[in-house]
């Protein structure tokens, strides 16, 4: 039994499975509520499923993992031989993730240290990538935080919707904000900012506000070595055709990742969603 420090995320790292399984990170799943059902995200709802809830407007609401399951998992890992664990989670003003992950830290049987790194999506899924890769090199659990808040610091999230409205039903967005934006018949870029998503700018067409988000991570990225992730829901071909242009615009690209939206953040932003995450190494 190898003695190790491990890293624990949630599901909405939304990290391949063949990336957590090389580095050892384990996923909590949070929960999608579709009328009366509850589905743990990442293994019992589809993208698909969710999209064509959301477009019939039935109810779609999400949960955060109970302390209990966090507690679980601790016990799991520590009993792999980890002799502490770096517990990293999206951003607590989205989710109570990290106030059940703090709760279940509490007991558990080997140093748990949780971090709200203030990101979600891939701006996650780096932060655990950094981190495993400190502890994979022998590195302590402080210095796997350290690794994971200096990723966090430097990561930045952009996002496209078609609308609005999905992010202001589930609050995470001020109802003035989404009004405007449907007032105007405007096409709204976000960016994750303190830890909030925060209406960044308004783009009168579709095509213009792709556009500008393609100019925005361009410029964050800049030449120097960066990891970059595309993230969709239900819009494939833009994905792709957007990821092909910043392979080829981005000097410093280092990894890009192109990958469906889980069903959790899918719930908040509605399908046609096109985000992308820039984190220089």
């Amino acid at each position: 039994m190898s003695r190790h420090v491990a890293i624990v995320t949630d599901s909405t790292a939304y990290l391949p499975q063949r990336t957590m399984e090389r580095h050892g990170i384990t996923a909590v799943p949070l929960t999608v509520v579709l009328g009366d059902q509850a589905f743990e995200e990442g293994t019992e709802i589809t993208t698909r499923s969710l999209a064509q809830a959301l477009q019939k407007r039935r109810s779609v609401t999400t949960s955060r993992p109970s302390p209990q399951q966090f507690a679980e998992t601790y016990r799991e890992v520590a009993a792999s031989g980890a002799t502490g664990i770096v517990s990293l989670h999206l951003s607590a003003e989205l989710s109570g993730t990290y106030d059940a992950a703090v709760v279940a830290a509490r007991e558990a049987p080997v140093p748990v240290r949780v971090v709200d790194t203030g990101m979600v999506a891939m701006a996650l899924g780096f932060c655990a990538l950094a981190a495993a890769e400190t502890a994979e090199a022998g590195g302590t659990v402080d210095e796997a935080v350290t690794t994971a808040e200096k990723r966090a610091a430097g990561t930045s999230a952009y996002f496209y919707v078609d609308t609005l409205e999905y992010l202001r039903r589930g609050g995470r967005i001020g109802t003035a904000q989404a009004l405007l934006g449907s007032a105007l018949a405007v096409k709204p870029l976000l960016q994750l900012e303190n830890g909030r998503i925060d209406l960044l700018e308004k783009v009168r067409t579709a095509s213009r506000a792709i556009a500008r988000l393609e100019e925005l991570v361009a410029d964050r990225a800049g030449s120097a070595p960066v990891d970059i992730a595309v993230h969709h829901l239900a819009a494939p071909d833009r994905a792709s055709a957007l990821a092909e242009r910043l392979r080829t615009r981005v000097q410093g690209l280092a990894d890009l990742h192109v990958s469906e939206i889980g069903a959790v953040i899918g719930a908040h932003t509605g399908p046609g969603l096109l985000g992308v995450v820039v984190s220089p190494r």
